[in-house]
């Protein structure tokens, strides 16, 4: 069964409620980087694989768990509860079927909360501009996303920073493969926790620019 890869700084308040929602079969590997309140501990009490990720930005994260994995199927997401690993089948089945290359899950938020304006409105911009470019039907660069671990190596992904997500996506596209999403539910976040990414208008800049230098490539 797949490995799932969850990128981690200072999630120790989500982790256990992620962990314990882990589908049966499936491996949660923890990369953590360099958390400060106890992450790795509370993923290894739960039965986690911790990969330490001394090289701070969340591709070196995503990339260390990938080269962690041993499965053929390997499934990244957020460790911030923000989505939930029960729903993790969705997106790796299509690959273990042969349907799909990669398989991006589509965020639905289940209320208003679980996304602020400010990182909608910059993911759909996002999702237009790599529409234009790679003219793949997609509407969200969603964490939660699944491929083959060969497959993920070779395209040899360089981005550290926040614009890892999109590379993958525009390399897979390069490269021919069949690209797709579902649905996937968007919750609020765990007490507590803070996205890097969507929950401060400034994590929301530096991931656009991370992403922007992708695109420009």
């Amino acid at each position: 069964m797949p490995d799932v890869v969850l990128p981690c700084l200072n999630e120790a308040g989500a982790l256990p409620w992620v962990l314990s929602r882990i589908p049966a079969g499936y491996r949660a590997i923890v990369a953590d980087n360099g958390s400060m309140d106890g992450s790795a501990e509370v993923a290894r009490e739960h039965g986690a694989l911790v990969v330490d990720v001394p090289q701070r930005g969340f591709g070196a994260a995503a990339h260390a768990g990938l080269l962690a994995a041993t499965d053929e199927i390997v499934c990244f997401m957020d460790a911030d509860a923000s989505l939930d690993p029960g729903q993790l089948p969705r997106v790796a089945d299509p690959v273990s079927a042969g349907q799909a290359d990669l398989v991006l899950g589509r965020r639905r938020p289940v209320s208003r909360a679980a996304w602020p304006v400010h990182a909608r409105v910059a993911n759909a911009v996002l999702a237009l501009r790599l529409r234009r470019r790679t003219h793949v039907v997609l509407h969200d660069l969603g964490p939660m996303r699944a491929a083959r671990r060969a497959d993920l190596i070779g395209l040899a992904l360089t981005d550290r920073r926040f614009g890892y997500p999109l590379e993958m996506v525009t390399r897979a596209v390069a490269e021919g493969w069949r690209v797709t999403e579902v649905d996937v539910d968007y919750l609020p976040r765990a007490a507590g926790t803070t996205s890097k990414v969507t929950g401060t208008v400034g994590g929301t800049v530096r991931a656009m620019r991370d992403m922007s230098r992708v695109l420009q490539r």
